[in-house]
Order: C-alpha cells, then sequence, then structure tokens
C-alpha cells in the first residue's frame, strides 16, 4: 500500500466528529467512567489511610504480626497487591465491556472511509 491509498483511508474530521457523538461512544464513555472515578476513588482513599496511619498510627503500624514482619509492613504490601487486582479486574472489565463498544466504533470509522 502506498502513502497515498494510506492517507486516502485515514477518518476525516467529519467522521470523527460522528463517531464522537454517537451513542455507542456516549455509552463507552460512561461506562468508562463508571469504572475508572469509584476505582481511582477507592484506591487514592486506601492509599491515603495507609499514608495517615503511618504518619500519626506508629503502635499501630509497629505492632508485630510474625517475627520481625509487622501490620505497617504487610499493608505496605497490600498497596501493591491491590495495584495489581485493581489492574486484573480493570482488563477484565475493558475486554468485556470496553473493547466491543470500541471494535463496533471503529468498524464504522475504518468501514465507513473506503
Amino acid at each position: 500500500m502506498t502513502t497515498d491509498e494510506s492517507e486516502s483511508r485515514d477518518p476525516t474530521v467529519e467522521q470523527w466528529k460522528e463517531a464522537h457523538a454517537s451513542a455507542d461512544f456516549v455509552a463507552l464513555r460512561r461506562r468508562l467512567r463508571g469504572f475508572v472515578f469509584p476505582v481511582a476513588v477507592l484506591f487514592l482513599s486506601w492509599y491515603l489511610l495507609y499514608v495517615l496511619l503511618a504518619d500519626y498510627a506508629h503502635g499501630f503500624m509497629s505492632i508485630k504480626l510474625v517475627g520481625n514482619i509487622n501490620v505497617g509492613l504487610v499493608l505496605g504490601l497490600l498497596q501493591f497487591v491491590s495495584t495489581f487486582a485493581i489492574t486484573g479486574i480493570y482488563v477484565r472489565f475493558a475486554n468485556r465491556r470496553l473493547d466491543p463498544v470500541a471494535g463496533r466504533i471503529r468498524e464504522e470509522i475504518e468501514g465507513g472511509s473506503e
């Protein structure tokens, strides 16, 4: 395919405006926001709780659980675990709820430009 051919297949500004105004695109954005905002608030609250406990609850955070492992260390490691869990949950959510709609929108744009 030559450069001229690939440029002629690129969606136009009008096609993008149509796509952004479509019901599918509006639903896609609503679904994304409906997942991202609550999860972000939850995670940031969890992180803030950890920071506040680390700063103001030294006695609680230094409680030994097993050997030299204390509450602070466990909660700190759980920060990483929760980050990976959120990533996995998002990937599953995106695969099931976002990608099919995004694929339809892409097909409409790319299919309409030929």
